[in-house]
């Protein structure tokens, strides 16, 4: 895989459906159909990355309008005091107010969404906060798409490859927590 390739749109179209995926469950798919189609790491990336940029479009006036709802239904409230209390444990680690770094951090760790939130209840504004948020998550990209094509090159299973990928996605972090809880 070179880093610079002319890639036709047609073979960018599937990759870049794969990548909008919710929560990375498409990137290990979508790094090895880039990889079997020669697309470069430049093209890959900035194709993440317009993924990123049309979540952004999309998910920002979904959270203004949940937002808004919650000032005129006590459910929606009472979801909202339950998300202030998750975020703010999840928030705790890093500190009263966390910094850009934290909050890039938070977006590393969840996905890109739940740093656009956090990013917001740190008061940060849609471009600061979806900047910090997909920052977090091309870090994110950046590890699983070397782990994949690493695993990939070790195993020569792409399907094998992309099991193993969403497992360790997924499994870690619920390990991580668990052995950090028995402390």
């Amino acid at each position: 895989m070179t880093a610079f390739t002319v890639t036709p749109l047609s073979s960018l179209w599937d990759i870049f459906l794969l990548f909008t995926i919710p929560v990375g469950g498409g990137i290990p798919a979508g790094v090895l159909m880039a990889q079997t189609r020669n697309v470069g790491w430049v093209d890959m990336v900035a194709v993440y990355l317009l993924s990123d940029i049309l979540l952004a479009f999309l998910f920002e006036p979904l959270m203004k309008f949940f937002i808004w709802s919650c000032q005129h239904s006590k459910f929606l409230a009472h979801v909202r005091e339950s998300f202030k209390k998750s975020t703010g444990k999840l928030v705790a680690g890093y500190g009263a107010a966390p910094g850009p770094f934290a909050l890039v951090l938070i977006a590393f760790g969840v996905d890109p969404m739940t740093g656009r939130a956090a990013a917001q209840a740190a008061g940060h504004g849609f471009l600061a906060g979806w900047t910090i948020a997909i920052m977090g998550d091309m870090l994110f990209f950046g590890v699983v798409a070397v782990s994949t094509i690493c695993l990939n090159n070790f195993l020569g299973d792409g399907t094998w490859t992309a099991i193993i990928i969403m497992v360790a996605m997924l499994g870690f972090p619920a390990l991580i927590r668990r052995f950090k809880n028995q402390k």
